[in-house]
């Protein structure tokens, strides 16, 4: 028997009924076959915009304040410049001898003894030790010091050791020695010492 419906035989709420249940297979059909996976994509593309946005934001903040970052780096770098005056990269025995050498004929003092020690190297600079023996009066050796305290370079004495000639001369009534101790600054600062059963842990943690 054939089955024949027609939506004219219904009564006006059964067809208000039927057009109801055909509009939400269709809208059901539609959201499932091409508004989801749409909506799935204008979702992500939101995110994604939010994320330009913030990007954008940061952007705009950090180019606002890029004279002032601007003007950091040149103090920094003026800094650095001045620190390369006072601790040098490298040692440079030379130099340093002539300009010691320099200060103690300006002093009236005569330099024996110039004998460096290798470098202690501490975490951003290395220390530098030179013994000196200098020859000359008390006098004198107060002028280099006072020379030596207003050098560019940082050099720090220690280990005087004073004694009086037996038969002084024209050259100086004393003999002095100590240990001009100066600076250079490390190109990559050393690393600090691990602390005791750290590498122990360390070890059993790449272990495991």
């Amino acid at each position: 028997m054939a089955l024949n419906i027609s939506l004219s035989k219904l009564p006006w709420y059964g067809q208000i009924g039927a057009f109801v249940v055909l509009s939400a297979a269709g809208a059901g059909a539609f959201w499932n076959f091409y508004a989801r996976d749409a909506q799935a994509s204008i979702d992500q593309r939101r995110g994604q915009l939010a994320k330009l946005r913030q990007e954008i934001d940061r952007g705009l903040t950090t180019a606002k304040r890029l004279p002032e970052f601007r003007n950091e780096v040149t103090s920094l770098e003026s800094q650095l410049e001045r620190l390369r005056a006072v601790l040098p990269e490298e040692q440079d025995v030379a130099e340093l001898l002539r300009r010691v050498q320099g200060m103690a004929t300006q002093s009236n003092l005569s330099i024996l003894t110039f004998a460096p020690h290798p470098t202690a190297k501490k975490q951003l600079h290395a220390e530098w030790p030179i013994t000196l023996e200098l020859e000359g009066t008390y006098h004198n050796l107060a002028i280099f010091f006072d020379r030596v305290g207003k050098f560019t370079r940082i050099v720090n004495i220690s280990g005087l050791d004073v004694k009086g000639r037996d038969k002084p001369d024209g050259n100086g009534t004393i003999n002095a020695t100590c240990i001009a101790t100066t600076f250079v600054l490390l190109d990559k600062p050393t690393p600090a010492p691990a602390k005791p059963g750290a590498a122990p842990a360390a070890a059993a943690a790449k272990s495991n």
